[in-house]
């Protein structure tokens, strides 16, 4: 159990809860808490860097476990499992990384880890300006490229359509992607076709994080422990990637 330091709205739906905890502070990029919220449940979170010793995770009001979680307050106590899963492979040369929505989670602990900001474009995808995240601080950590599907902030258009411009300048050595499926599987297509190396981190329901429920299954991987970071070329080998996703129920449906 761990006790909530802090509370920070990043738009009307996305909060950023902080907490001290030094095993998730030291957690790699991509690796996951299972988060529970006495009275509210259970579900798995991104960590997020927080202040020195410290984490945080940022959270989007959805569903019930998220709506709990970003309901707490300063003092209050939730309970930390973790950090699980892999972490991403960092590559030379110039770096796109892409984030959507909370999906930047992961991308800002990477863009930290790269320490170089001359080598990072960060491209920010949103569906409208007041859904865009991290601004400021993404600016601290490279080259900022802002995305949104209405072009009320930076470029109209979805993530996919402005990482296929960038891709196609040929500048960029790997790309690293997290958000929703659908935009995860458009853009490892275009790096993929272009033979730029691509890893994304998966978000599948996850019940246990260990391995043992099956519930975030993609192919014939677990996400939670053979992820959440996976290479293109085995993304494409599954054939669920951005086509298939599971519900609570494990019922396959189609996006």
């Amino acid at each position: 159990m761990v006790r909530v330091t802090g509370v920070a709205d990043e738009t009307p739906t996305v909060r950023t809860i902080r907490f001290e905890d030094p095993g998730m502070a030291a957690a790699l990029p991509g690796q996951f808490a299972m988060v529970w919220v006495p009275g509210g449940g259970e579900l798995p979170m991104s960590v997020m860097a927080g202040d020195p010793g410290g984490a945080a995770f940022t959270v989007r009001r959805h569903g019930p476990a998220s709506t709990a979680l970003y309901g707490v307050d300063r003092g209050d106590l939730i309970g930390v499992r973790g950090p699980y899963g892999n972490t991403f492979d960092v590559r030379e040369g110039r770096l796109l990384l892409a984030g959507g929505g909370t999906g930047m989670v992961p991308m800002m602990r990477l863009a930290m880890r790269v320490a170089d900001p001359s080598r990072v474009v960060i491209l920010m995808g949103a569906r409208t300006a007041p859904e865009v995240i991290f601004e400021r601080a993404a600016a601290a950590l490279g080259e900022v490229v802002i995305s949104t599907d209405d072009g009320s902030r930076g470029e109209e258009g979805t993530a996919v359509d402005a990482a296929r411009r960038l891709l196609g300048s040929g500048r960029f050595s790997a790309a690293y992607v997290c958000g929703p499926e659908p935009m995860m599987a458009g853009i490892v297509a275009e790096a993929r076709s272009r033979g730029v190396f691509v890893q994304a981190s998966i978000e599948r329901p996850m019940k246990c994080g260990v391995g043992i429920c099956g519930s975030c299954c993609m192919g014939d991987r677990l996400v939670c422990s053979d992820g959440t970071v996976f290479d293109g070329d085995r993304l494409a080998a599954t054939g669920e990637f951005g086509a298939i996703y599971r519900d609570k129920a494990g019922i396959a449906r189609r996006y």
